[in-house]
């Protein structure tokens, strides 16, 4: 396992030095200039329901987001693209974007606050950034399941290879990108006011993340097919957890800080606290596995790809050791045997984009499966039962942590149903066991206008530990249409938007019928410094 996550992750830190090999030629032609291209986003959205805010007009959002009645918000950001300095050999970015809210979790929302240095194809980060997810169509998708845009971006420090480089062999047809990255979770207080640190909770969680690609293409050679593979993966780790007792109390379970526990982030290991015959991974570990196959025309895209969702080695790899002998070798590996899992709980879409303007554009659709997670049975090798089967996963939470989640939004796919939904004060996501179906179609008949559609048909299970006593099932719908004012003899209304949305929600996963509408009001430019 060390092997491969070294092999996908830690690449994407050593490849910006290597990556010199191909641009030891290039010169700084152009003098930087730290205050050119700044630009400007002034937005202002309200969202007004029925009951609660609608799944697709709540999610996706980076966070900026809010399931009551009525929510609002007014937004400013300033913000100069690292890509201002692409002639040069390094360059810098910074961004700052803050909203003011009504009805959200804040009053005052610090969205994002980074600065980034880059340096040939290497780029550091240090801020909370918005980041796009990998492989998939961010407006017609459902999300990614590991490194999704559902919730706050995480301050961090992050040093990526944002772009694929060509590697120096096997003739131009083999790319890499990745990033890593440590950050902190900011939610600490929503948990103790969600809580009333009731129910379990954790302070100063620290945060852990990494990701490699390889492509399989060439473009020099005119060739429109690619093949994208890769690896992402979280660890929530130190901190303080606080875990409900029997008899009421909270007893605090206090995680590493030391450098050895940032390299058992990076590289899985160590243990949990208060672990002892039988030692888990230290930390919250998540990730998944991805692939994308697609065609990329002069007029059409088409594209396949998997995301395979893993919550620890067992699901991760499909197999588990059990050759563990009996009586006074319960502890020992005496056997060459192994336990192999279904390949089950996949995430699988398809991809067709249309390039010229046209009423109809894009279509996706999405098939998502989580009901199986490694199976129903966990069981613990013992003197007397030497079988060991490491299943009910409950993807997304954790005993100790508070799962993945951040200010009550899962950090991946939305359709895991989200701790904010919860009446009950506990952070947990009530239903990570079930099926679901997807279309999005959208279309951009003209450079001022652009739709997108969006339907999803979800049945539920609950999770393994709390199971719904019947199915539940649920229908989320989203119509949205955005308006651009360009080229307009009212200087004052170029770079403006409108987008209107109306959305429901049918079923009980999401509490009942929900529907409400969204408008935003958006302008954008360039600050003339």
């Amino acid at each position: 396992m060390k092997r491969i996550i070294i092999a996908l992750t830690l690449a994407s830190s050593i490849m910006p030095m290597k990556a010199q090999y191909g641009y030891s030629e290039k010169k700084d032609t152009v003098k930087l200039q730290p205050l050119k291209n700044v630009q400007y986003l002034l937005e202002a959205q309200a969202s007004l329901s029925g009951n609660k805010t609608p799944l697709w007009l709540n999610a996706n959002k980076y966070g900026l987001s809010s399931l009551e009645k009525f929510n609002a918000y007014a937004r400013a950001a300033v913000y100069r693209p690292i890509e201002t300095d692409e002639a040069r050999k390094w360059g810098i970015g910074y961004g700052l974007d803050i909203a003011i809210t009504q009805g959200y979790t804040s009053r005052l929302v610090a969205q994002q606050a980074y600065a980034e240095l880059r340096w040939l194809k290497g780029k550091l980060t240090v801020g909370a950034k918005e980041e796009p997810m990998m492989m998939k169509n961010t407006k017609l998708s459902t999300g990614a399941q590991t490194l999704g845009i559902n919730t706050r971006p995480i301050p961090q420090i992050r040093v990526a290879l944002p772009d694929y480089w060509t590697l120096p062999v096997f003739n131009g047809w083999l790319h890499l990108k990745g990033h890593l990255a440590y950050g902190a979770m900011t939610d600490q207080n929503w948990q103790h006011d969600f809580t009333g640190k009731k129910s379990r909770y954790a302070d100063n969680v620290l945060y852990h993340s990494k990701a490699g690609f390889l492509k399989i293409s060439n473009e020099e050679v005119f060739c429109p097919w690619s093949l994208e593979m890769g690896l992402e993966m979280v660890t929530l780790f130190g901190g303080t957890g606080y875990v409900i007792q029997p008899n009421g109390t909270m007893q605090p379970m206090k995680g590493g800080t030391r450098p050895r526990d940032f390299i058992n982030a990076l590289l899985p290991g160590g243990s949990d606290a208060g672990e002892t015959t039988y030692q888990n991974i230290a930390g919250d570990q998540l990730g998944s596995w991805m692939a994308k196959l697609k065609y990329d025309g002069d007029w059409h895209m088409v594209a396949i790809y998997a995301d395979k969702f893993f919550e620890d080695q067992s699901s991760m790899f499909q197999l588990d050791y059990d050759g563990y002998g009996n009586g006074t070798e319960w502890t020992k590996k005496v056997k060459r045997r192994f336990l192999l899992y279904d390949f089950k709980d996949w995430q699988i879409g398809f991809e067709y984009n249309y390039k010229p303007d046209n009423w109809i554009n894009d279509f996706v659709f999405e098939y998502l499966y989580t009901q199986y997670q490694s199976g129903p049975i966990y069981h613990d090798h013992t003197n007397t039962i030497a079988d060991h089967i490491g299943g009910k996963d409950n993807f997304y939470n954790h005993y100790i942590y508070t799962g993945h989640q951040h200010w009550g939004q899962v950090m991946g796919n939305p359709l895991y149903r989200s701790p904010i939904y919860n009446t009950d004060g506990r952070i947990l996501v009530a239903n990570n066991r079930f099926e679901a179906f997807h279309i999005g179609l959208g279309g951009h008949p003209s450079e001022y206008l652009d739709w997108r559609f969006l339907a999803t048909w979800q049945k539920g299970l609950g999770t393994y530990e709390e199971p719904y006593f019947d199915q539940h099932h649920n229908v989320s719908l989203l119509a949205e249409t955005s308006y651009r004012f360009l080229g307009n003899r009212y200087r004052w209304l170029d770079g403006m938007s409108i987008t209107v949305g109306a959305g429901a929600d049918f079923g009980a996963i999401l509490g009942g019928i929900n529907y409400g509408m969204q408008i935003t009001i958006a302008k954008r430019g360039l600050l003339k410094l």
